[in-house]
C-alpha cells in the first residue's frame, strides 16, 4: 500500500470521488486456457471470484477478477495497427470504460451488487503473443489492467457503474 501524507494535495486529490465508469464486456472462462465466454452478467462470490471462471473458488487469492479498461484495448489494437484489441483475447473478466484503474489502486470499489478490493496490477503473459500475433506482448505491456478480491457478493452486469468507494463508504460496508 502506497503511504502519503493524509494532508498533501496528492492525497486529498486521491481521496475525491472519481466519475463512475461502465462495465462494456464481461467474460468467464471455465477452464484454463479454455476461450472466453461473453456474457451480461456474472455473479461475483466472496473469496472465490465468478461464478464459472477457472479461478471460481482457487483459495481465496488475490486474481479473484481481472479487469482491463476499454481505452487500453483502443491503445493495444492502434500498437498493433488494427482495430480495438478484443477483449477475449486480453483474457480479462472485465472491461469498463470511462474510470482510470489505477485510481481504484489499494481502493476498494462497486461494481453493479459487488464489492471489490484492487488486489494487483494484471501484468500481461506470454499467451498475448499467441492471441495477437507479433508484438501482441509489447502491446499489452503497461495496459494489462488489474486484479480484485471479491469483498461482498452480488451481481455484476454490462451496463453496471463502477464506483469507486470513498473512505468512509469502506468503513460502512464492512471493511
Amino acid at each position: 500500500m502506497t503511504t502519503l501524507n493524509p494532508e498533501s494535495d496528492v492525497a486529498r486529490l486521491m481521496a475525491k470521488p472519481s466519475k463512475a465508469g461502465l462495465v462494456e464486456w464481461i467474460g468467464l472462462r471455465a477452464e484454463r486456457r479454455g476461450p472466453l465466454q461473453s456474457v451480461t452478467e456474472a455473479e461475483a462470490v466472496p473469496g472465490s471470484g465468478l461464478e464459472g471462471d477457472h479461478f471460481h473458488g482457487q483459495g481465496g487469492g488475490v486474481r479473484q477478477i481481472t479487469l482491463i479498461q476499454g481505452e487500453h484495448l483502443d491503445a493495444v489494437g492502434a500498437f498493433l495497427r488494427g482495430p480495438s484489441a478484443d477483449p477475449a483475447l486480453a483474457r480479462r473478466n472485465i472491461v469498463v470504460r470511462g474510470i482510470n484503474l489505477f485510481s481504484l489502486q489499494d481502493r476498494r470499489f462497486r461494481i453493479g451488487d459487488a464489492i471489490l478490493e484492487h488486489s494487483g496490477p494484471c501484468h500481461p503473459c506470454s499467451r498475448m503473443e499467441e492471441n495477437f500475433g507479433p508484438g501482441g506482448y509489447g502491446a499489452m505491456r503497461g495496459h494489462g489492467g488489474i486484479t480484485a478480491r471479491v469483498i461482498e457478493g452480488g451481481t455484476i452486469r454490462v451496463g453496471d457503474e463502477v464506483n469507486k468507494l470513498l473512505l468512509g463508504e469502506e468503513l460502512e460496508e464492512g471493511a
